[in-house]
């Protein structure tokens, strides 16, 4: 590393020209042709930015000054990096934070300056926590806003989508930065809202995972995560269940596992973590397996799984490497190809992910520069031997998954970074599995599968090095083998094989050194063996060629393109093109002149002797004639062809090639120049459009050669391969990364010469077309259409090879000419679109990433890719510089090119149209502040008043409105100038006469307008303003470090000036926005609008409610006018939009402060008061003025905030019941229509109809519209509403029983604020109502009803809703009305109490006393529901950490009083059956009877638990195992009744549970009573439950040796089971285990089946024929098939490979083949699996076994012949 010992950063490497040290500049500039001159231009620049970003930001002007300045600070930051000094670099920081976090601030504005701000943040190594502090409250405060905005589901606000990722990267960006002070700060914050059963628990622990800090350095710890990980741990360790949130508190711990590596003692949770990241595969097993949706929804985040698993290894302890090794054991059957389900594509992450982390950790250990971060500390670095480990672990899974379903690109990449650390363990096995496959002809999904594996490790296996020094003799053989792969009938083999050769060949210089050989003395072994395989080098680039031809000809048979006519190649042929020419380009830049020489001589001869039609053949031709460069004209008799229409072949032929070949550089050109000029002036003037396509080509091709930058050359090293081979040897260099510091690029800079030559083509050629082109365009002259395009294209391809000569379009009057031309001539012509900027750049810089990707080294790191991939990057440079710096400002001429182009777009012709409107994207994306310029001329097309539009016309103007999906969409600039222009035209566009309904393009282009501004639009700034803290800032950045900006500090009469603006910018703002509303309204106005227009002037009227700025009355009245509109969509928007403006004029609350401590979680003294007690309800007017009320249910049950915000008492709250004249004009409109009864009347009339029959659901939307209506004016219309209320309850029609569902809760939410007289009357007229409408619910009303009562009791103190607890208590299981009223009233009333969680323990024990009598329930509906209501009751219990026991029921005394009922069942043997006489009978049923009604809706409870609650009762649910092993049925058979079949759905759900270390002995225990139990379904179940306990809880048993010893002892005892079911059963069980190496293969067990299988039979006595077979089978038999059975699942547990133990294993077993049944059944289902599963690599397997083995073995497997 001796060059960055010379290149430090300390000594700046140009101190001459710049005054200061650069944070980090881009290298690739400095290896520019121009490099000195770049400083001059970066100060330059930089000083402005400085000078005018300061000055806007003083002068409060933040659009378009800031806008503006800021853009042009990130394309600075593009061009020269972070190319400033660390002063400016934290100014920057620090303005930019200021002004992303003003609170008003329009957000795209906050979005563009965010993402400049995560910019500078980037590279985290270049400022220190000494440099930068940030603080973290304006973040939280600008993300809460945002994402948890109060306004925006009242369509107050619209955000765009993008806004939540750049908010959490911004954040994630600043994190670093945060004070020391912060975590604690957060905490206080944030603890409050840790309600496990609340939503608020999300939302804390999300912010948890964002914003705590996890960078500190060690000594900071004590004020970083070690003040809450012990808590947080401890909480994720306590839930069972997945609950939403655990995700994040996954991603928190990774984030903290890999910054603080070393500092953190994982060892006691690791095997809790493998546990937990196996669960959270979801994987499947067993046979009958329930899943719970919630696992797959909720399950963890493979990247950062990954994350943590990698920050875990190394260190001490070793314990996660062994862990992360039974993973993959237990995992590695999964990834074998005949496997597939929706879990693999989890899986190929994870092998993907993982190889990758480790790198990047161990890039940061040893190669990374040290920066401020911590560092890993020493004994905690992963060691040699542990990344021995970690290969090995995973090499058996990624070998199975090179030819997964999902194709073999994750396995490619794993490889890659695999070979990285490990060549030598890695590619042998890769290269055992490549060469069979080129040489198979039959599986090419194998032969691309190796391929694109071994491309993954190329760099690796050329490389060497001391690892895996043999590694580069596979090179050649492997290259040789490839080239069959070049194939014309099989395309996708085609394009793999030629991937494969380009990349081995860009690593390896192709020289042939054997002569070394002789001359040098000093090489090693492996060197002299490259030396002489090298002289194959030679042989392979002829054979290439040979295939190359042979392709080349394929392509051209198919004749009949000639006829056809057919100017494109089809698809795959132009992917087989760039294969073909970039292979065989990379070839020869890297082969050396010898070879070079005999390739050229071949090519020619091969271009010289055949003609191809020039269309698709030619092409290929052509191309690998480019790569060879010669230069041969012939001038053959070219006058006669002047005007013939058809040129012969010959002559195209030729002059293709010759277009082609002068690619080539400028200084090649300028010998042959006369002749080229002659060949020209002949060849432009042809007729035939063919002819003088390709003679244009070739004028772009010579002036493109001779006037622009490029470099020359990209071999792999340096200087070429020309030195001699006695000091040079070319295989030294074999895979070596380019030297950033030396890489010596040849540029091509243009000559005098050379530009001259090009202005003098340009004289002769240009100059006469364009004269001729402007006589034309003024009349004078006349010229066919032909002509006037063979023109066009001469100067077209003069502007694309030589535009970069030209001045810029300052007065040059070329392209307007151009324009002007087109338009007289409406041709249509596909010329025009590549006049302006080139596309090709961004394609270019994305796949210039994706090769980079495929051969960086992530391990070095430091830019070691190959020399070319660097040479590329600096011509993307060089390019990038063209494009930013040249382009962009917008001058007269631009303008009038716009217009041009607005003509063209709207043109008669549609491709001229759409060509254009594509032009014009592109320049209204490219200049700035362009768009407002052309809007109002688009909108003249739209104008009514102008009635010599065509329809086209108006078409166009549409498509130009509308935009491309990418670019910016005329219709919707965030401007208030461009809106209150752009929204009423198209409103007033439907009275157009070009307009008409009927043709359905038109309407579908207005419904994608009107679709594309609801999406696209986001709320628009009103406020403008800049505070004055930014203005300090800007002040600064003004007045330091270099290079000082030459724009002077404002003075104090311009910052007055500029505040004086700013409030004129504001109010002017405002102005525009009511004018807008005003325009609409007016238009809405004009009774000869069609409908469809009247709809999109509506929708664009309730995207402009804002909860700034009140909505004008006008607007207000119209909005509730159309609440009673006869279009049904027009009533939809109408009730959102008076949703949204009640909350506007909702007069505010005041609130006080109220300070409240308390220290642990729960149920505790001090938030006693918060619950609900029957004895201190406030029932009168004095208690309900004393009791305070706390509205949301969190608060106080962790812990209470700092200060609880609480309202203040009744008199200082704004009046109720204000009179007509003392409310605002707002008000009155609304309380004009409400207190009309005829409005009302109608009003209620359209809210009760149908809308959709049975798709109709409880409308949030109309709730909000009563909540408002009856806040905002308390109880004024409730007279009005109530006999409609009255009228609706009793009408059992779904759409009037909705209807009056959402007015009910909206008014029991709306009276949060109301007095207590007026509450307590409420009651009195909803309670009967209530009951009404209880007793009238049916099928399809009873889910409105349960959403009513839970949308009013949301966020409600339980003690203000005291009457409605209490009439829903009153007996919801009464009978009355049958079994589904019961069930009904049940789930209503689950629906509040479970609003009101912790809150209401009382309740929850009435109704705990109430159910259990009634248990025994005969109606299924009322027992699912019963199950469900006793989930809500029991869901409080939990056991978490630092938590009080509950007051609320709990689970464990219910539990103890269900087993006493239960008792009946537990104590006969007789089977369970199911009680089916549904009618209540008389008299006294048994106690029996009583408990199977019982236990079926425990049953109930216990399925619908464990979706739901966060942790599982263990002890408690194994009191009732046994009974569930009694009932439930062995075989998968859904006529079971429903007993059976829930409690089969029990079990299967239990055994997913997962378990702590202390309850594992618990259940063994149980299982182990259970298995010794006489019926012989209850053992056969054991061993389903103990696979899926086991495997979903794989590394918590496995740490436990005892555990793991009794699960074996158990399945050894039942494998001799005298049932025949199950034994075989617990084989199954066996393998299964040995496969996922939960047990192994020991000796001791081995022995132990031996023996068994040696247990003698007593001999067959000789029965009399007609006497009764003896079935009882012996001990012995038992015993001998048990030992049978052991040694079939050692086999069957290694279905993919042979392990060593196994021949002995088989030969054993085939022993047994002629023994009784069921053993012989048994071997030979054993044989035929083992030749079923490896029949696929037989030829690998076979070499396990000696020779006498296989005989035995073919013997076996071989099935007999009939007739031997």
């Amino acid at each position: 590393s001796g060059l960055i010992s010379v290149f430090k950063r300390g000594e700046p490497t140009q101190p001459d020209t710049l005054d200061f040290v650069p944070q980090k500049d881009i290298v690739y500039n400095k290896l520019l042709p121009y490099a000195d001159r770049l400083d001059a231009e970066s100060n330059d620049i930089l000083s402005k930015i400085k000078g005018n970003l300061g000055r806007a930001v003083q002068l409060r002007e933040i659009w378009p000054g800031v806008l503006f300045w800021t853009r042009k600070l990130s394309t600075y930051m593009r061009l020269y990096g972070r190319k400033f000094s660390k002063e400016d670099h934290v100014l920057f920081i620090k303005l930019l934070y200021e002004l992303v976090t003003i609170p008003k601030l329009e957000i795209s504005m906050m979005q563009g300056l965010a993402r400049l701000l995560i910019n500078l943040l980037k590279k985290r190594e270049l400022l220190s926590r000494e440099d930068l502090e940030l603080p973290w409250r304006p973040l939280y405060e600008l993300y809460d806003r945002i994402l948890f905005s109060k306004t925006e589901h009242l369509g107050l606000n619209w955000f765009p989508n993008s806004v939540e990722s750049v908010l959490k990267t911004l954040v994630k960006s600043c994190r670093p930065y945060f004070s020391e002070a912060a975590t604690q700060e957060m905490l206080d914050e944030w603890r409050p809202l840790l309600c496990p059963f609340d939503v608020t628990m999300q939302r804390a622990i999300s912010y948890f995972e964002l914003f705590l800090p996890t960078t500190l350095p060690p000594e900071l710890h004590h004020r970083g995560f070690k003040l809450w990980f012990d808590e947080l741990v401890s909480l994720w360790v306590s839930v069972q269940n997945l609950p939403s949130w655990e995700v994040h508190l996954v991603n928190l711990f990774a984030r903290l596992a890999n910054d603080n590596i070393g500092y953190i003692d994982w060892d006691p949770y690791i095997p809790k973590i493998f546990t937990r990241i196996l669960r959270s595969l979801n994987l499947p097993v067993g046979t009958s397996q329930m899943i719970v949706p919630r696992y797959v929804t909720n399950a963890y985040d493979i990247s950062h799984v990954v994350l943590w698993v990698s920050a875990l290894l190394g260190g001490p302890s070793k314990q996660a490497q062994a862990q992360l090794s039974g993973l993959f054991n237990s995992i590695t059957s999964f990834f074998h190809p005949s496997n597939h389900g929706r879990w693999l594509m989890k899986l190929m992450k994870l092998l993907q992910r993982l190889p990758a982390s480790v790198v990047r950790r161990l890039h940061r250990e040893r190669y990374k520069k040290p920066t401020w971060l911590t560092p890993i500390p020493d004994s905690h670095k992963l060691t040699e031997e542990d990344i021995t480990d970690f290969v090995e672990s995973m090499m058996q899974p990624v070998l199975l998954a090179m030819f997964s379903k999902t194709g073999s690109l994750d396995a490619a990449q794993a490889l890659q970074n695999l070979a990285l650390m490990r060549p030598e363990l890695v590619i042998p096995p890769v290269l055992e599995k490549t060469y069979p496959a080129l040489e198979t002809l039959t599986e090419p999904h194998q032969l691309t599968a190796t391929l694109s594996c071994m491309i993954g490790v190329a760099r690796s296996l050329v490389s060497g090095g001391q690892r895996f020094p043999e590694g580069p003799t596979h090179m050649l053989p492997l290259l040789m083998r490839a080239l069959p792969g070049v194939d014309p009938n099989d395309f996708s083999k085609c394009m793999i094989t030629f991937q494969f050769i380009a990349t081995f060949v860009t690593l390896v210089p192709l020289v042939d050194c054997s002569s070394a050989l002789h001359e040098r003395t000093d090489l090693t072994e492996v060197e002299r063996e490259l030396c002489s395989a090298s002289a194959e080098f030679e042989d392979f680039v002829l054979q290439f060629m040979d295939r190359c031809f042979a392709l080349i000809d394929s392509s051209t048979l198919e004749q009949t393109r000639e006829e056809t006519e057919t100017e494109k190649m089809t698809h795959l042929e132009s992917l087989v093109e760039l294969g073909l020419s970039s292979t065989f380009s990379t070839i020869l830049t890297q082969c050396s002149l010898d070879i070079f020489k005999v390739a050229l001589e071949k090519v020619f001869n091969f271009a010289t002797t055949n003609i191809f039609e020039t269309r698709v053949a030619g092409r290929m031709v052509a191309d690998m004639c480019v790569c060879t460069t010669l230069l041969q004209c012939n001038k053959s008799n070219y006058e006669e062809v002047l005007n013939e229409e058809e040129l012969d072949k010959e002559f195209l032929w030729n002059l293709q090639l010759l277009s082609e070949v002068s690619r080539v550089d400028g200084d090649k050109i300028l010998p042959y120049r006369s002749e080229l000029f002659q060949i020209l002036q002949l060849t432009l003037h042809l007729k035939c459009k063919q002819g003088y396509t390709l003679a244009c080509n070739l004028l772009h091709h010579i002036l493109r050669s001779t006037a622009l930058i490029y470099p020359t050359e990209y071999c792999s090293v340096p200087g070429g391969f020309h030195q001699p081979t006695g000091d040079y040897l070319p295989i030294k260099d074999w895979g070596r990364p380019g030297d950033l510091w030396n890489l010596e690029i040849q540029w091509h800079v243009p000559s005098v010469e050379e530009i001259s030559f090009a202005f003098y083509l340009l004289d002769l050629i240009l100059q006469p077309e364009l004269q001729r082109l402007k006589r034309f365009a003024e009349g004078e002259q006349d010229m066919s259409r032909d002509d006037v395009l063979k023109s066009l294209t001469i100067v077209q391809h003069c502007l694309l090879g030589a535009g970069g000569l030209m001045p810029p379009l300052k007065g040059e009057r070329i392209p307007e000419l151009l324009v002007i031309a087109l338009i007289r001539s409406r041709k249509p012509d596909k010329h025009i679109s590549d006049i302006f900027l080139s596309h090709e750049f961004d394609s270019r810089w994305k796949s210039f990433n994706l090769v980079k990707k495929s051969m960086e080294n992530r391990l070095h790191g430091r830019k070691q890719h190959i020399r070319a991939l660097l040479i590329d990057r600096v011509m993307l440079q060089h390019e990038l510089r063209k494009l930013t710096v040249e382009g962009c400002q917008y001058r007269s001429i631009h303008q009038q090119l716009m217009r041009d182009l607005l003509r063209l777009s709207t043109s008669t012709y549609s491709q001229v149209r759409s060509k254009a409107q594509n032009v014009l994207f592109t320049a209204l994306g490219t200049y700035n502040f362009c768009c407002r310029d052309l809007i109002p001329h688009v909108l003249e097309f739209l104008n009514p008043d102008n009635s010599t539009v065509t329809q086209q016309q108006f078409k166009g103007a549409l498509y130009c409105l509308l935009g491309n999906h990418s670019g910016v969409c005329l219709a919707n600039l965030h401007d208030w100038e461009c809106i209150a222009l752009t929204w009423p035209a198209i409103v007033r566009s439907g009275l157009s006469s070009a307009m008409s309904l009927e043709k359905p393009s038109i309407v579908r282009l207005f419904d994608d307008l009107a679709d594309k501004i609801h999406r696209q639009y986001e709320t628009i700034g009103i406020d403008f303003s800049i505070p004055g803290e930014c203005c300090d800032l800007a002040k600064q950045i003004m007045i330091t470090g270099n290079p000082l900006p030459e724009e002077l500090v404002p003075s104090e009469e311009e910052v007055a000036e500029g505040l004086k603006r700013q409030e004129l910018k504001n109010s002017e703002s405002v102005g525009k926005y009511k004018q807008l509303i005003g325009d609409l309204l007016d238009s809405l106005s004009n009774g000869n609008l069609p409908w469809k227009f009247e709809h999109i002037a509506i929708g664009f009227l309730s995207l402009l409610l804002r909860d700034d700025n009140q909505l004008p009355p006008a607007a207000v009245l119209f909005f509730v006018k159309s609440l009673n509109h006869e279009s049904l969509y027009v009533r939809k928007v109408a009730i959102s939009a008076v949703a949204g403006i009640m909350k506007q004029i909702k007069r505010p609350h005041k609130k006080v402060p109220v300070k409240l401590s308390g220290t642990v979680a729960g149920d505790r003294k001090d938030n006693q008061w918060l619950q609900y007690n029957s004895s201190t309800l406030p029932r009168t007017q004095k208690d309900w003025d004393q009791c305070v009320f706390v509205e949301k249910t969190h608060w106080g049950y962790y812990c209470w905030p700092r200060n609880l915000m609480m309202y203040a008492p009744q008199e200082e709250q704004p009046t109720q019941n204000l009179a007509r004249e003392e409310m605002t004009e707002w008000e009155q409109i609304i309380f004009d229509h409400f207190s009309d009864p005829v409005f009302i009347n109608q009003f209620i009339e359209f809210l009760s109809l149908e809308d959709r029959k049975g798709k109709d659901k409880f409308s949030p939307r109309r709730f909000c519209l009563f909540k408002g209506l009856f806040r905002n004016f308390s109880d004024d219309f409730l007279p009005l509403f109530r006999p409609h209320m009255e009228r609706l309850v009793a009408d059992s029609h779904e759409s009037k029983q909705r209807c009056v569902a959402e007015i009910i809760s909206g008014l029991i939410r709306g009276s949060k604020h109301w007095s207590f007289s007026k509450v307590e009357s409420l009651w009195e007229l909803l309670c009967p109502l209530l009951r009404t409408a209880l007793s009238n619910i049916t099928v399809e009303t009873y889910a409105d009803w349960g959403t009513c009562i839970a949308t009013a009791c949301e966020s409600r103190d339980p003690r203000k809703l005291h009457w409605l607890f209490e009439m829903l208590m009153e007996s919801p299981v009464n009978g009355e009305g049958g079994s589904f009223v019961d069930a009904c009233r049940l789930y209503v009333l689950q629906g509040g109490l479970a609003q009101q969680e912790w809150r209401v323990p009382e309740l929850l024990h009435r109704l705990l006393q109430y159910l259990e009598p009634k248990l025994t329930q005969v109606y299924k509906n009322v027992r699912e529901r019963i199950g469900s209501v006793l989930t809500y009751i029991f869901m409080i219990d939990v056991n978490l950490p630092y938590t009080q026991p509950t007051t609320s029921p709990r689970i464990s005394d219910f539990t103890e009083r269900i087993l006493l009922q239960l008792k009946p069942l537990n104590e006969g043997d007789e089977e369970i059956q199911n009680h089916v006489i549904e009618e209540n009978e008389v008299g006294v049923q048994d106690e029996r009877t009583q408990a199977i009604k019982l236990l079926k809706t425990v049953l109930k409870w216990l399925i619908a638990s464990a979706g739901r609650s966060f942790s599982t009762a263990v002890s408690e649910q194994l009191q009732l195992l046994p009974l569930l092993f009694k009932i439930a049925p062995v075989e998968n058979d859904d006529s079971y009744d429903e007993l059976k079949r829930d409690a089969k759905t029990c079990l299967s759900l239990m055994s997913q549970g997962l378990l702590y270390t202390e309850q594992i002995p618990m259940v063994l225990s149980v299982l182990q009573e259970i298995a010794g139990s006489s019926s012989w379904h209850a053992r056969y179940t054991v061993l389903t439950y103990l696979q899926i306990m086991v495997f979903y809880n794989l590394f918590t048993f496995m740490s436990d040796q005892k555990a793991v010893n009794d699960v074996r002892a158990l399945v050894i005892k039942l494998l001799e089971d005298e049932q025949l079911e199950v034994r075989e059963m617990a084989a199954t069980t066996l393998s299964g285990f040995l496969q996922c190496n939960f047990l192994s293969m020991d000796a001791p067990m081995q022995a132990h089946f031996e023996a068994l299988c040696k247990t003698r039979l007593p001999k067959k006595r000789k029965r009399d024929l007609g006497s009764i077979v003896d079935t009882i089978p012996s001990a012995d038999l038992v015993r001998r098939h048990a030992g049978v059975l052991g040694l079939s699942a050692c086999i069957l547990s290694s279905p993919y490979d042979v392990p060593t133990w196994m021949p002995q294993l088989l030969m054993d077993l085939s022993a047994h083949l002629n023994d009784t049944q069921p053993i012989e059944m048994t071997v030979k289902k054993t044989l035929s699996n083992f030749r079923r599963t490896h029949h696929d690599n037989w030829q690998q397997h076979k070499q396990q076994f000696t020779d006498d083995q296989l005989l035995v073995l073919t013997d076996l497997l071989v099935s007999p012949c009939y007739y031997a």
